[in-house]
């Protein structure tokens, strides 16, 4: 006896999306807890009756994989449409596209192309959409979802391109406009980003930063801590150039040491494998040919064992190779190299061929010894696997925008296999500028994490939070370069742990130990003892006050629009740390730190009342 048309209707109603996905990655061998926590602070989030927020990771951490299982369970939660905004790129939308659809999630993720089609029908079933963030696209899907409500929609790179530029002239980019529209009355929106500093100063669709959802990294991963550590040795080849020397001597020997690296895992694996050198030096598309002619230079020279540069060629690789292998190695390495030297493909990555080459060759590589030459499109959202070189030495006249940087990080993601076979190729004025970008970015997310009040976003002379154009310059406080933590208990004994040692970080870690890592994190810690230019003078340990006194002050939340700290060089005139306990007469403090660098802090105010 067959089933009934009611006992059918039963059983498409009982999709387990979710733990479909999560038991696909799991069978793959992927750690799923990290996904698991995402999702389920973003349901709860949603629960509570938020309906804009932010789900921040690190860059290169697996975002995509979580928005697969995130929109699973969504779906699973009954919501009809969700549509995925991706930035304007036909091959970012193909890459995740087809992830998304190699996934097995139902319904099969559709291109909105497919779905404006006047046949097309969203009245009934459920229903994952992909769109490009342009203005033609946008205003096509707009069209065909106008009247369907209780949409959800994901942005990718939701810093990028979302936020309205100009906020400060009272006007509305038509990418924000647009997407508002898609938003409508009854939406949700959740922005998905590694760089959620523009939206939150943006105050882009009035998301709420004290809801935002941490995705934390698998353990696989290796992030800023592992490329730019304040206080752990370089476990990578870091090889710094002179600040204001370009010559081509450097791309070339940077070229020669990758392909010896090349050669030294492949022999080692016993096996040909293939990997990829990223080299960025500039976003102008003209820049970006000339790049290409020491590649081709090299190459063609070795190919051709009678052209004029062989000689000169093999011998300073073989140079190379017995520096870094010695030389037993190093004859094999070299014969490996001329062997195989014509397996090279070089792929100029811009918005200029972003219609006609295929990336993929690029991101996944097709040839054993593969260069790509990017421009501003390898920012964002695109993953270089095999990845063994980068070739960094973009500098930047103005600020250094600490977004833009943060997403340039394409060397983030799974690399522990071939981490000690890495290079990275950098100016040490711009590592070093790098560096303080992920050191003030990770300040910002650990004040996030306590949702207890409104992120800090920081910049100083060389280094800017973000485009000033995406600043809401009437709820964001250029603050006295003052960070605050959680409100804790205050007790008289407290003055004694910070003024009973000679070493100012001991008495931090007493301080810490009785208020705990929330009122005092530890990442601070650890980044002040990284900073210590004047030694132990450059921490200064400040008498406590009371916040009684002071009028214009907030008692209760224990703040100040102005900033709390005074002046500060007169009793400490070489400290560039400063930290002040500042309490109320409840019985309630607050530990405040000041940078006395040239930092300023971007705090937004528009959540914290």
């Amino acid at each position: 006896m067959g089933l009934s048309v009611s006992q059918l209707r039963a059983i498409a109603q009982q999709r387990d999306r979710y733990k479909t996905q999560l038991d696909r990655l799991k069978t793959l061998g992927k750690q799923t807890s990290c996904i698991e926590a995402a999702v389920s602070s973003a349901c709860d989030t949603l629960e509570s009756g938020t309906t804009s927020f932010v789900i921040y990771g690190e860059p290169q951490s697996g975002k995509t994989e979580m928005m697969i299982c995130l929109t699973a369970k969504l779906l699973d939660d009954g919501h009809r449409i969700v549509v995925h905004l991706l930035n304007d790129s036909v091959q970012l939308l193909q890459q995740n596209l087809e992830r998304f659809q190699r996934s097995k999630l139902s319904p099969a993720a559709r291109n909105f192309s497919d779905v404006i089609d006047p046949e097309y029908s969203l009245s009934a079933g459920y229903h994952v959409i992909f769109c490009k963030k342009n203005a033609s696209d946008l205003t096509k899907l707009n069209q065909k979802l106008e009247r369907i409500g209780d949409k959800v929609i994901i942005d990718d790179e939701a810093d990028f391109a979302t936020p309205n530029a100009l906020i400060n002239k009272g006007d509305v980019t038509s990418i924000n406009a647009l997407i508002k529209k898609l938003i409508s009355h009854d939406g949700i929106y959740i922005g998905v980003t590694a760089t959620p500093a523009r939206l939150d100063l943006n105050n882009t669709f009035d998301n709420d930063n004290e809801k935002w959802v941490n995705f934390p990294p698998h353990e696989a991963y290796t992030g800023q801590d592992v490329f730019f550590p304040l206080d752990t040795d370089v476990q990578f080849s870091l090889h710094t150039l002179p600040d204001t020397d370009d010559s081509p001597k450097y791309l070339r020997e940077a070229i020669f040491r990758f392909l010896v690296r090349v050669a030294a895992l492949s022999l080692a694996a016993k096996s040909d494998e293939n990997f990829s050198m990223l080299i960025h030096t500039s976003g102008k598309k003209l820049d970006h040919k000339s790049d290409k002619k020491p590649i081709d230079e090299v190459m063609n020279a070795l190919s051709d064992t009678h052209s004029k540069k062989f000689e000169s060629y093999t011998h300073e690789i073989g140079k190379i190779a017995n520096k870094l292998y010695g030389q037993e190695q190093a004859s094999s390495i070299l014969a490996y190299i001329v062997k195989n030297c014509d397996q090279t493909s070089t792929i100029i990555m811009n918005s200029e061929r972003d219609k006609n080459v295929d990336f993929k060759s690029a991101t996944s590589p097709a040839a054993m010894f593969t260069f790509i030459i990017g421009g501003n499109i390898v920012s964002r959202g695109v993953t270089f696997d095999n990845l063994l070189s980068m070739f960094f030495t973009r500098d930047s006249k103005h600020k250094i925008q600490q977004d833009t940087y943060i997403q340039r990080a394409r060397m983030f993601g799974s690399r522990k296999k071939h981490l000690p076979y890495f290079e990275l190729t950098i100016p040490e004025q711009l590592y070093l500028d790098w560096q303080r970008c992920f050191a003030f970015h990770k300040l910002a997310l650990e004040a996030i994490k306590t949702k207890k009040g409104s992120p800090v976003w920081l910049a100083d002379q060389r280094i800017a939070a973000v485009a000033s154009s995406s600043i809401d310059k009437a709820n964001v406080l250029l603050d006295k370069g003052e960070m605050s933590f959680p409100i804790f208990d205050y007790s008289p004994d407290i003055e004694k742990l910070l003024y009973g040692s000679n070493d100012p970080i001991n008495s931090l870690r007493r301080l810490q130990e009785k208020i705990g890592n929330d009122a005092l994190p530890d990442y601070l810690i650890r980044y002040v003892q990284r900073i210590l230019p004047n030694g132990t003078s450059s921490i200064a340990l400040h008498q406590s006050s009371t916040i009684e006194n002071m009028k214009d002050a907030d008692k209760n939340k224990i703040e100040r629009t102005k900033g709390l700290f005074g002046q500060v060089k007169r009793e400490f005139p070489d400290a560039v740390h400063h930290f002040k306990i500042f309490h109320n007469a409840k019985g309630k403090a607050r530990l405040i730190y000041k940078f006395n660098g040239n930092i300023t802090f971007l705090k937004n105010v528009k959540n914290a009342g």
